[in-house]
């Protein structure tokens, strides 16, 4: 009896997919969020390892590496970064104009980006990983 050959998935499709899900994310974002979110995403990309690759995890936009790096996502009035929670506590007198809960901290639309804030938050997150036993 000849079984079929079952095809192995094709790691360069799937990274196709996954970027073009990516860039259908923040095509599918409003003007105002989209604007947020491509300010984010090149602040993240600035201080994250040349390695770190682009992915959607939970239907949101992340930077990977071995791990999470962070998430980005838009909302109607706000765009999140989600870093973890043990950075934001790390963060919290710096993070009082903004609303935050345990992973999120939330930045309004309405206003500019806090860049060299983010960036420090996420150069926290780096340093966190890189410092946690595999």
């Amino acid at each position: 009896m000849n079984k079929a050959r079952r095809k192995r998935p094709d790691s360069r499709a799937a990274a196709k997919s996954a970027l073009q899900d990516l860039e259908n994310y923040l095509a599918g974002a409003s003007k105002p969020a989209h604007r947020h979110l491509k300010e984010m995403r090149a602040a993240i990309r600035s201080v994250v390892p040349k390695e770190a690759k682009e992915v959607m995890s939970y239907g949101i936009p992340a930077f990977k590496s071995e791990k999470i790096i962070v998430w980005y996502a838009a909302f109607a009035k706000h765009c999140s970064l989600f870093p973890t929670a043990s950075v934001i506590a790390d963060f919290k007198a710096e993070l009082k104009p903004y609303s935050i809960s345990k992973g999120t901290i939330q930045f309004p639309l309405d206003k500019p980006l806090p860049i060299s804030l983010i960036k420090r938050v996420v150069k926290a997150r780096v340093a966190q990983l890189e410092t946690k036993p595999r």
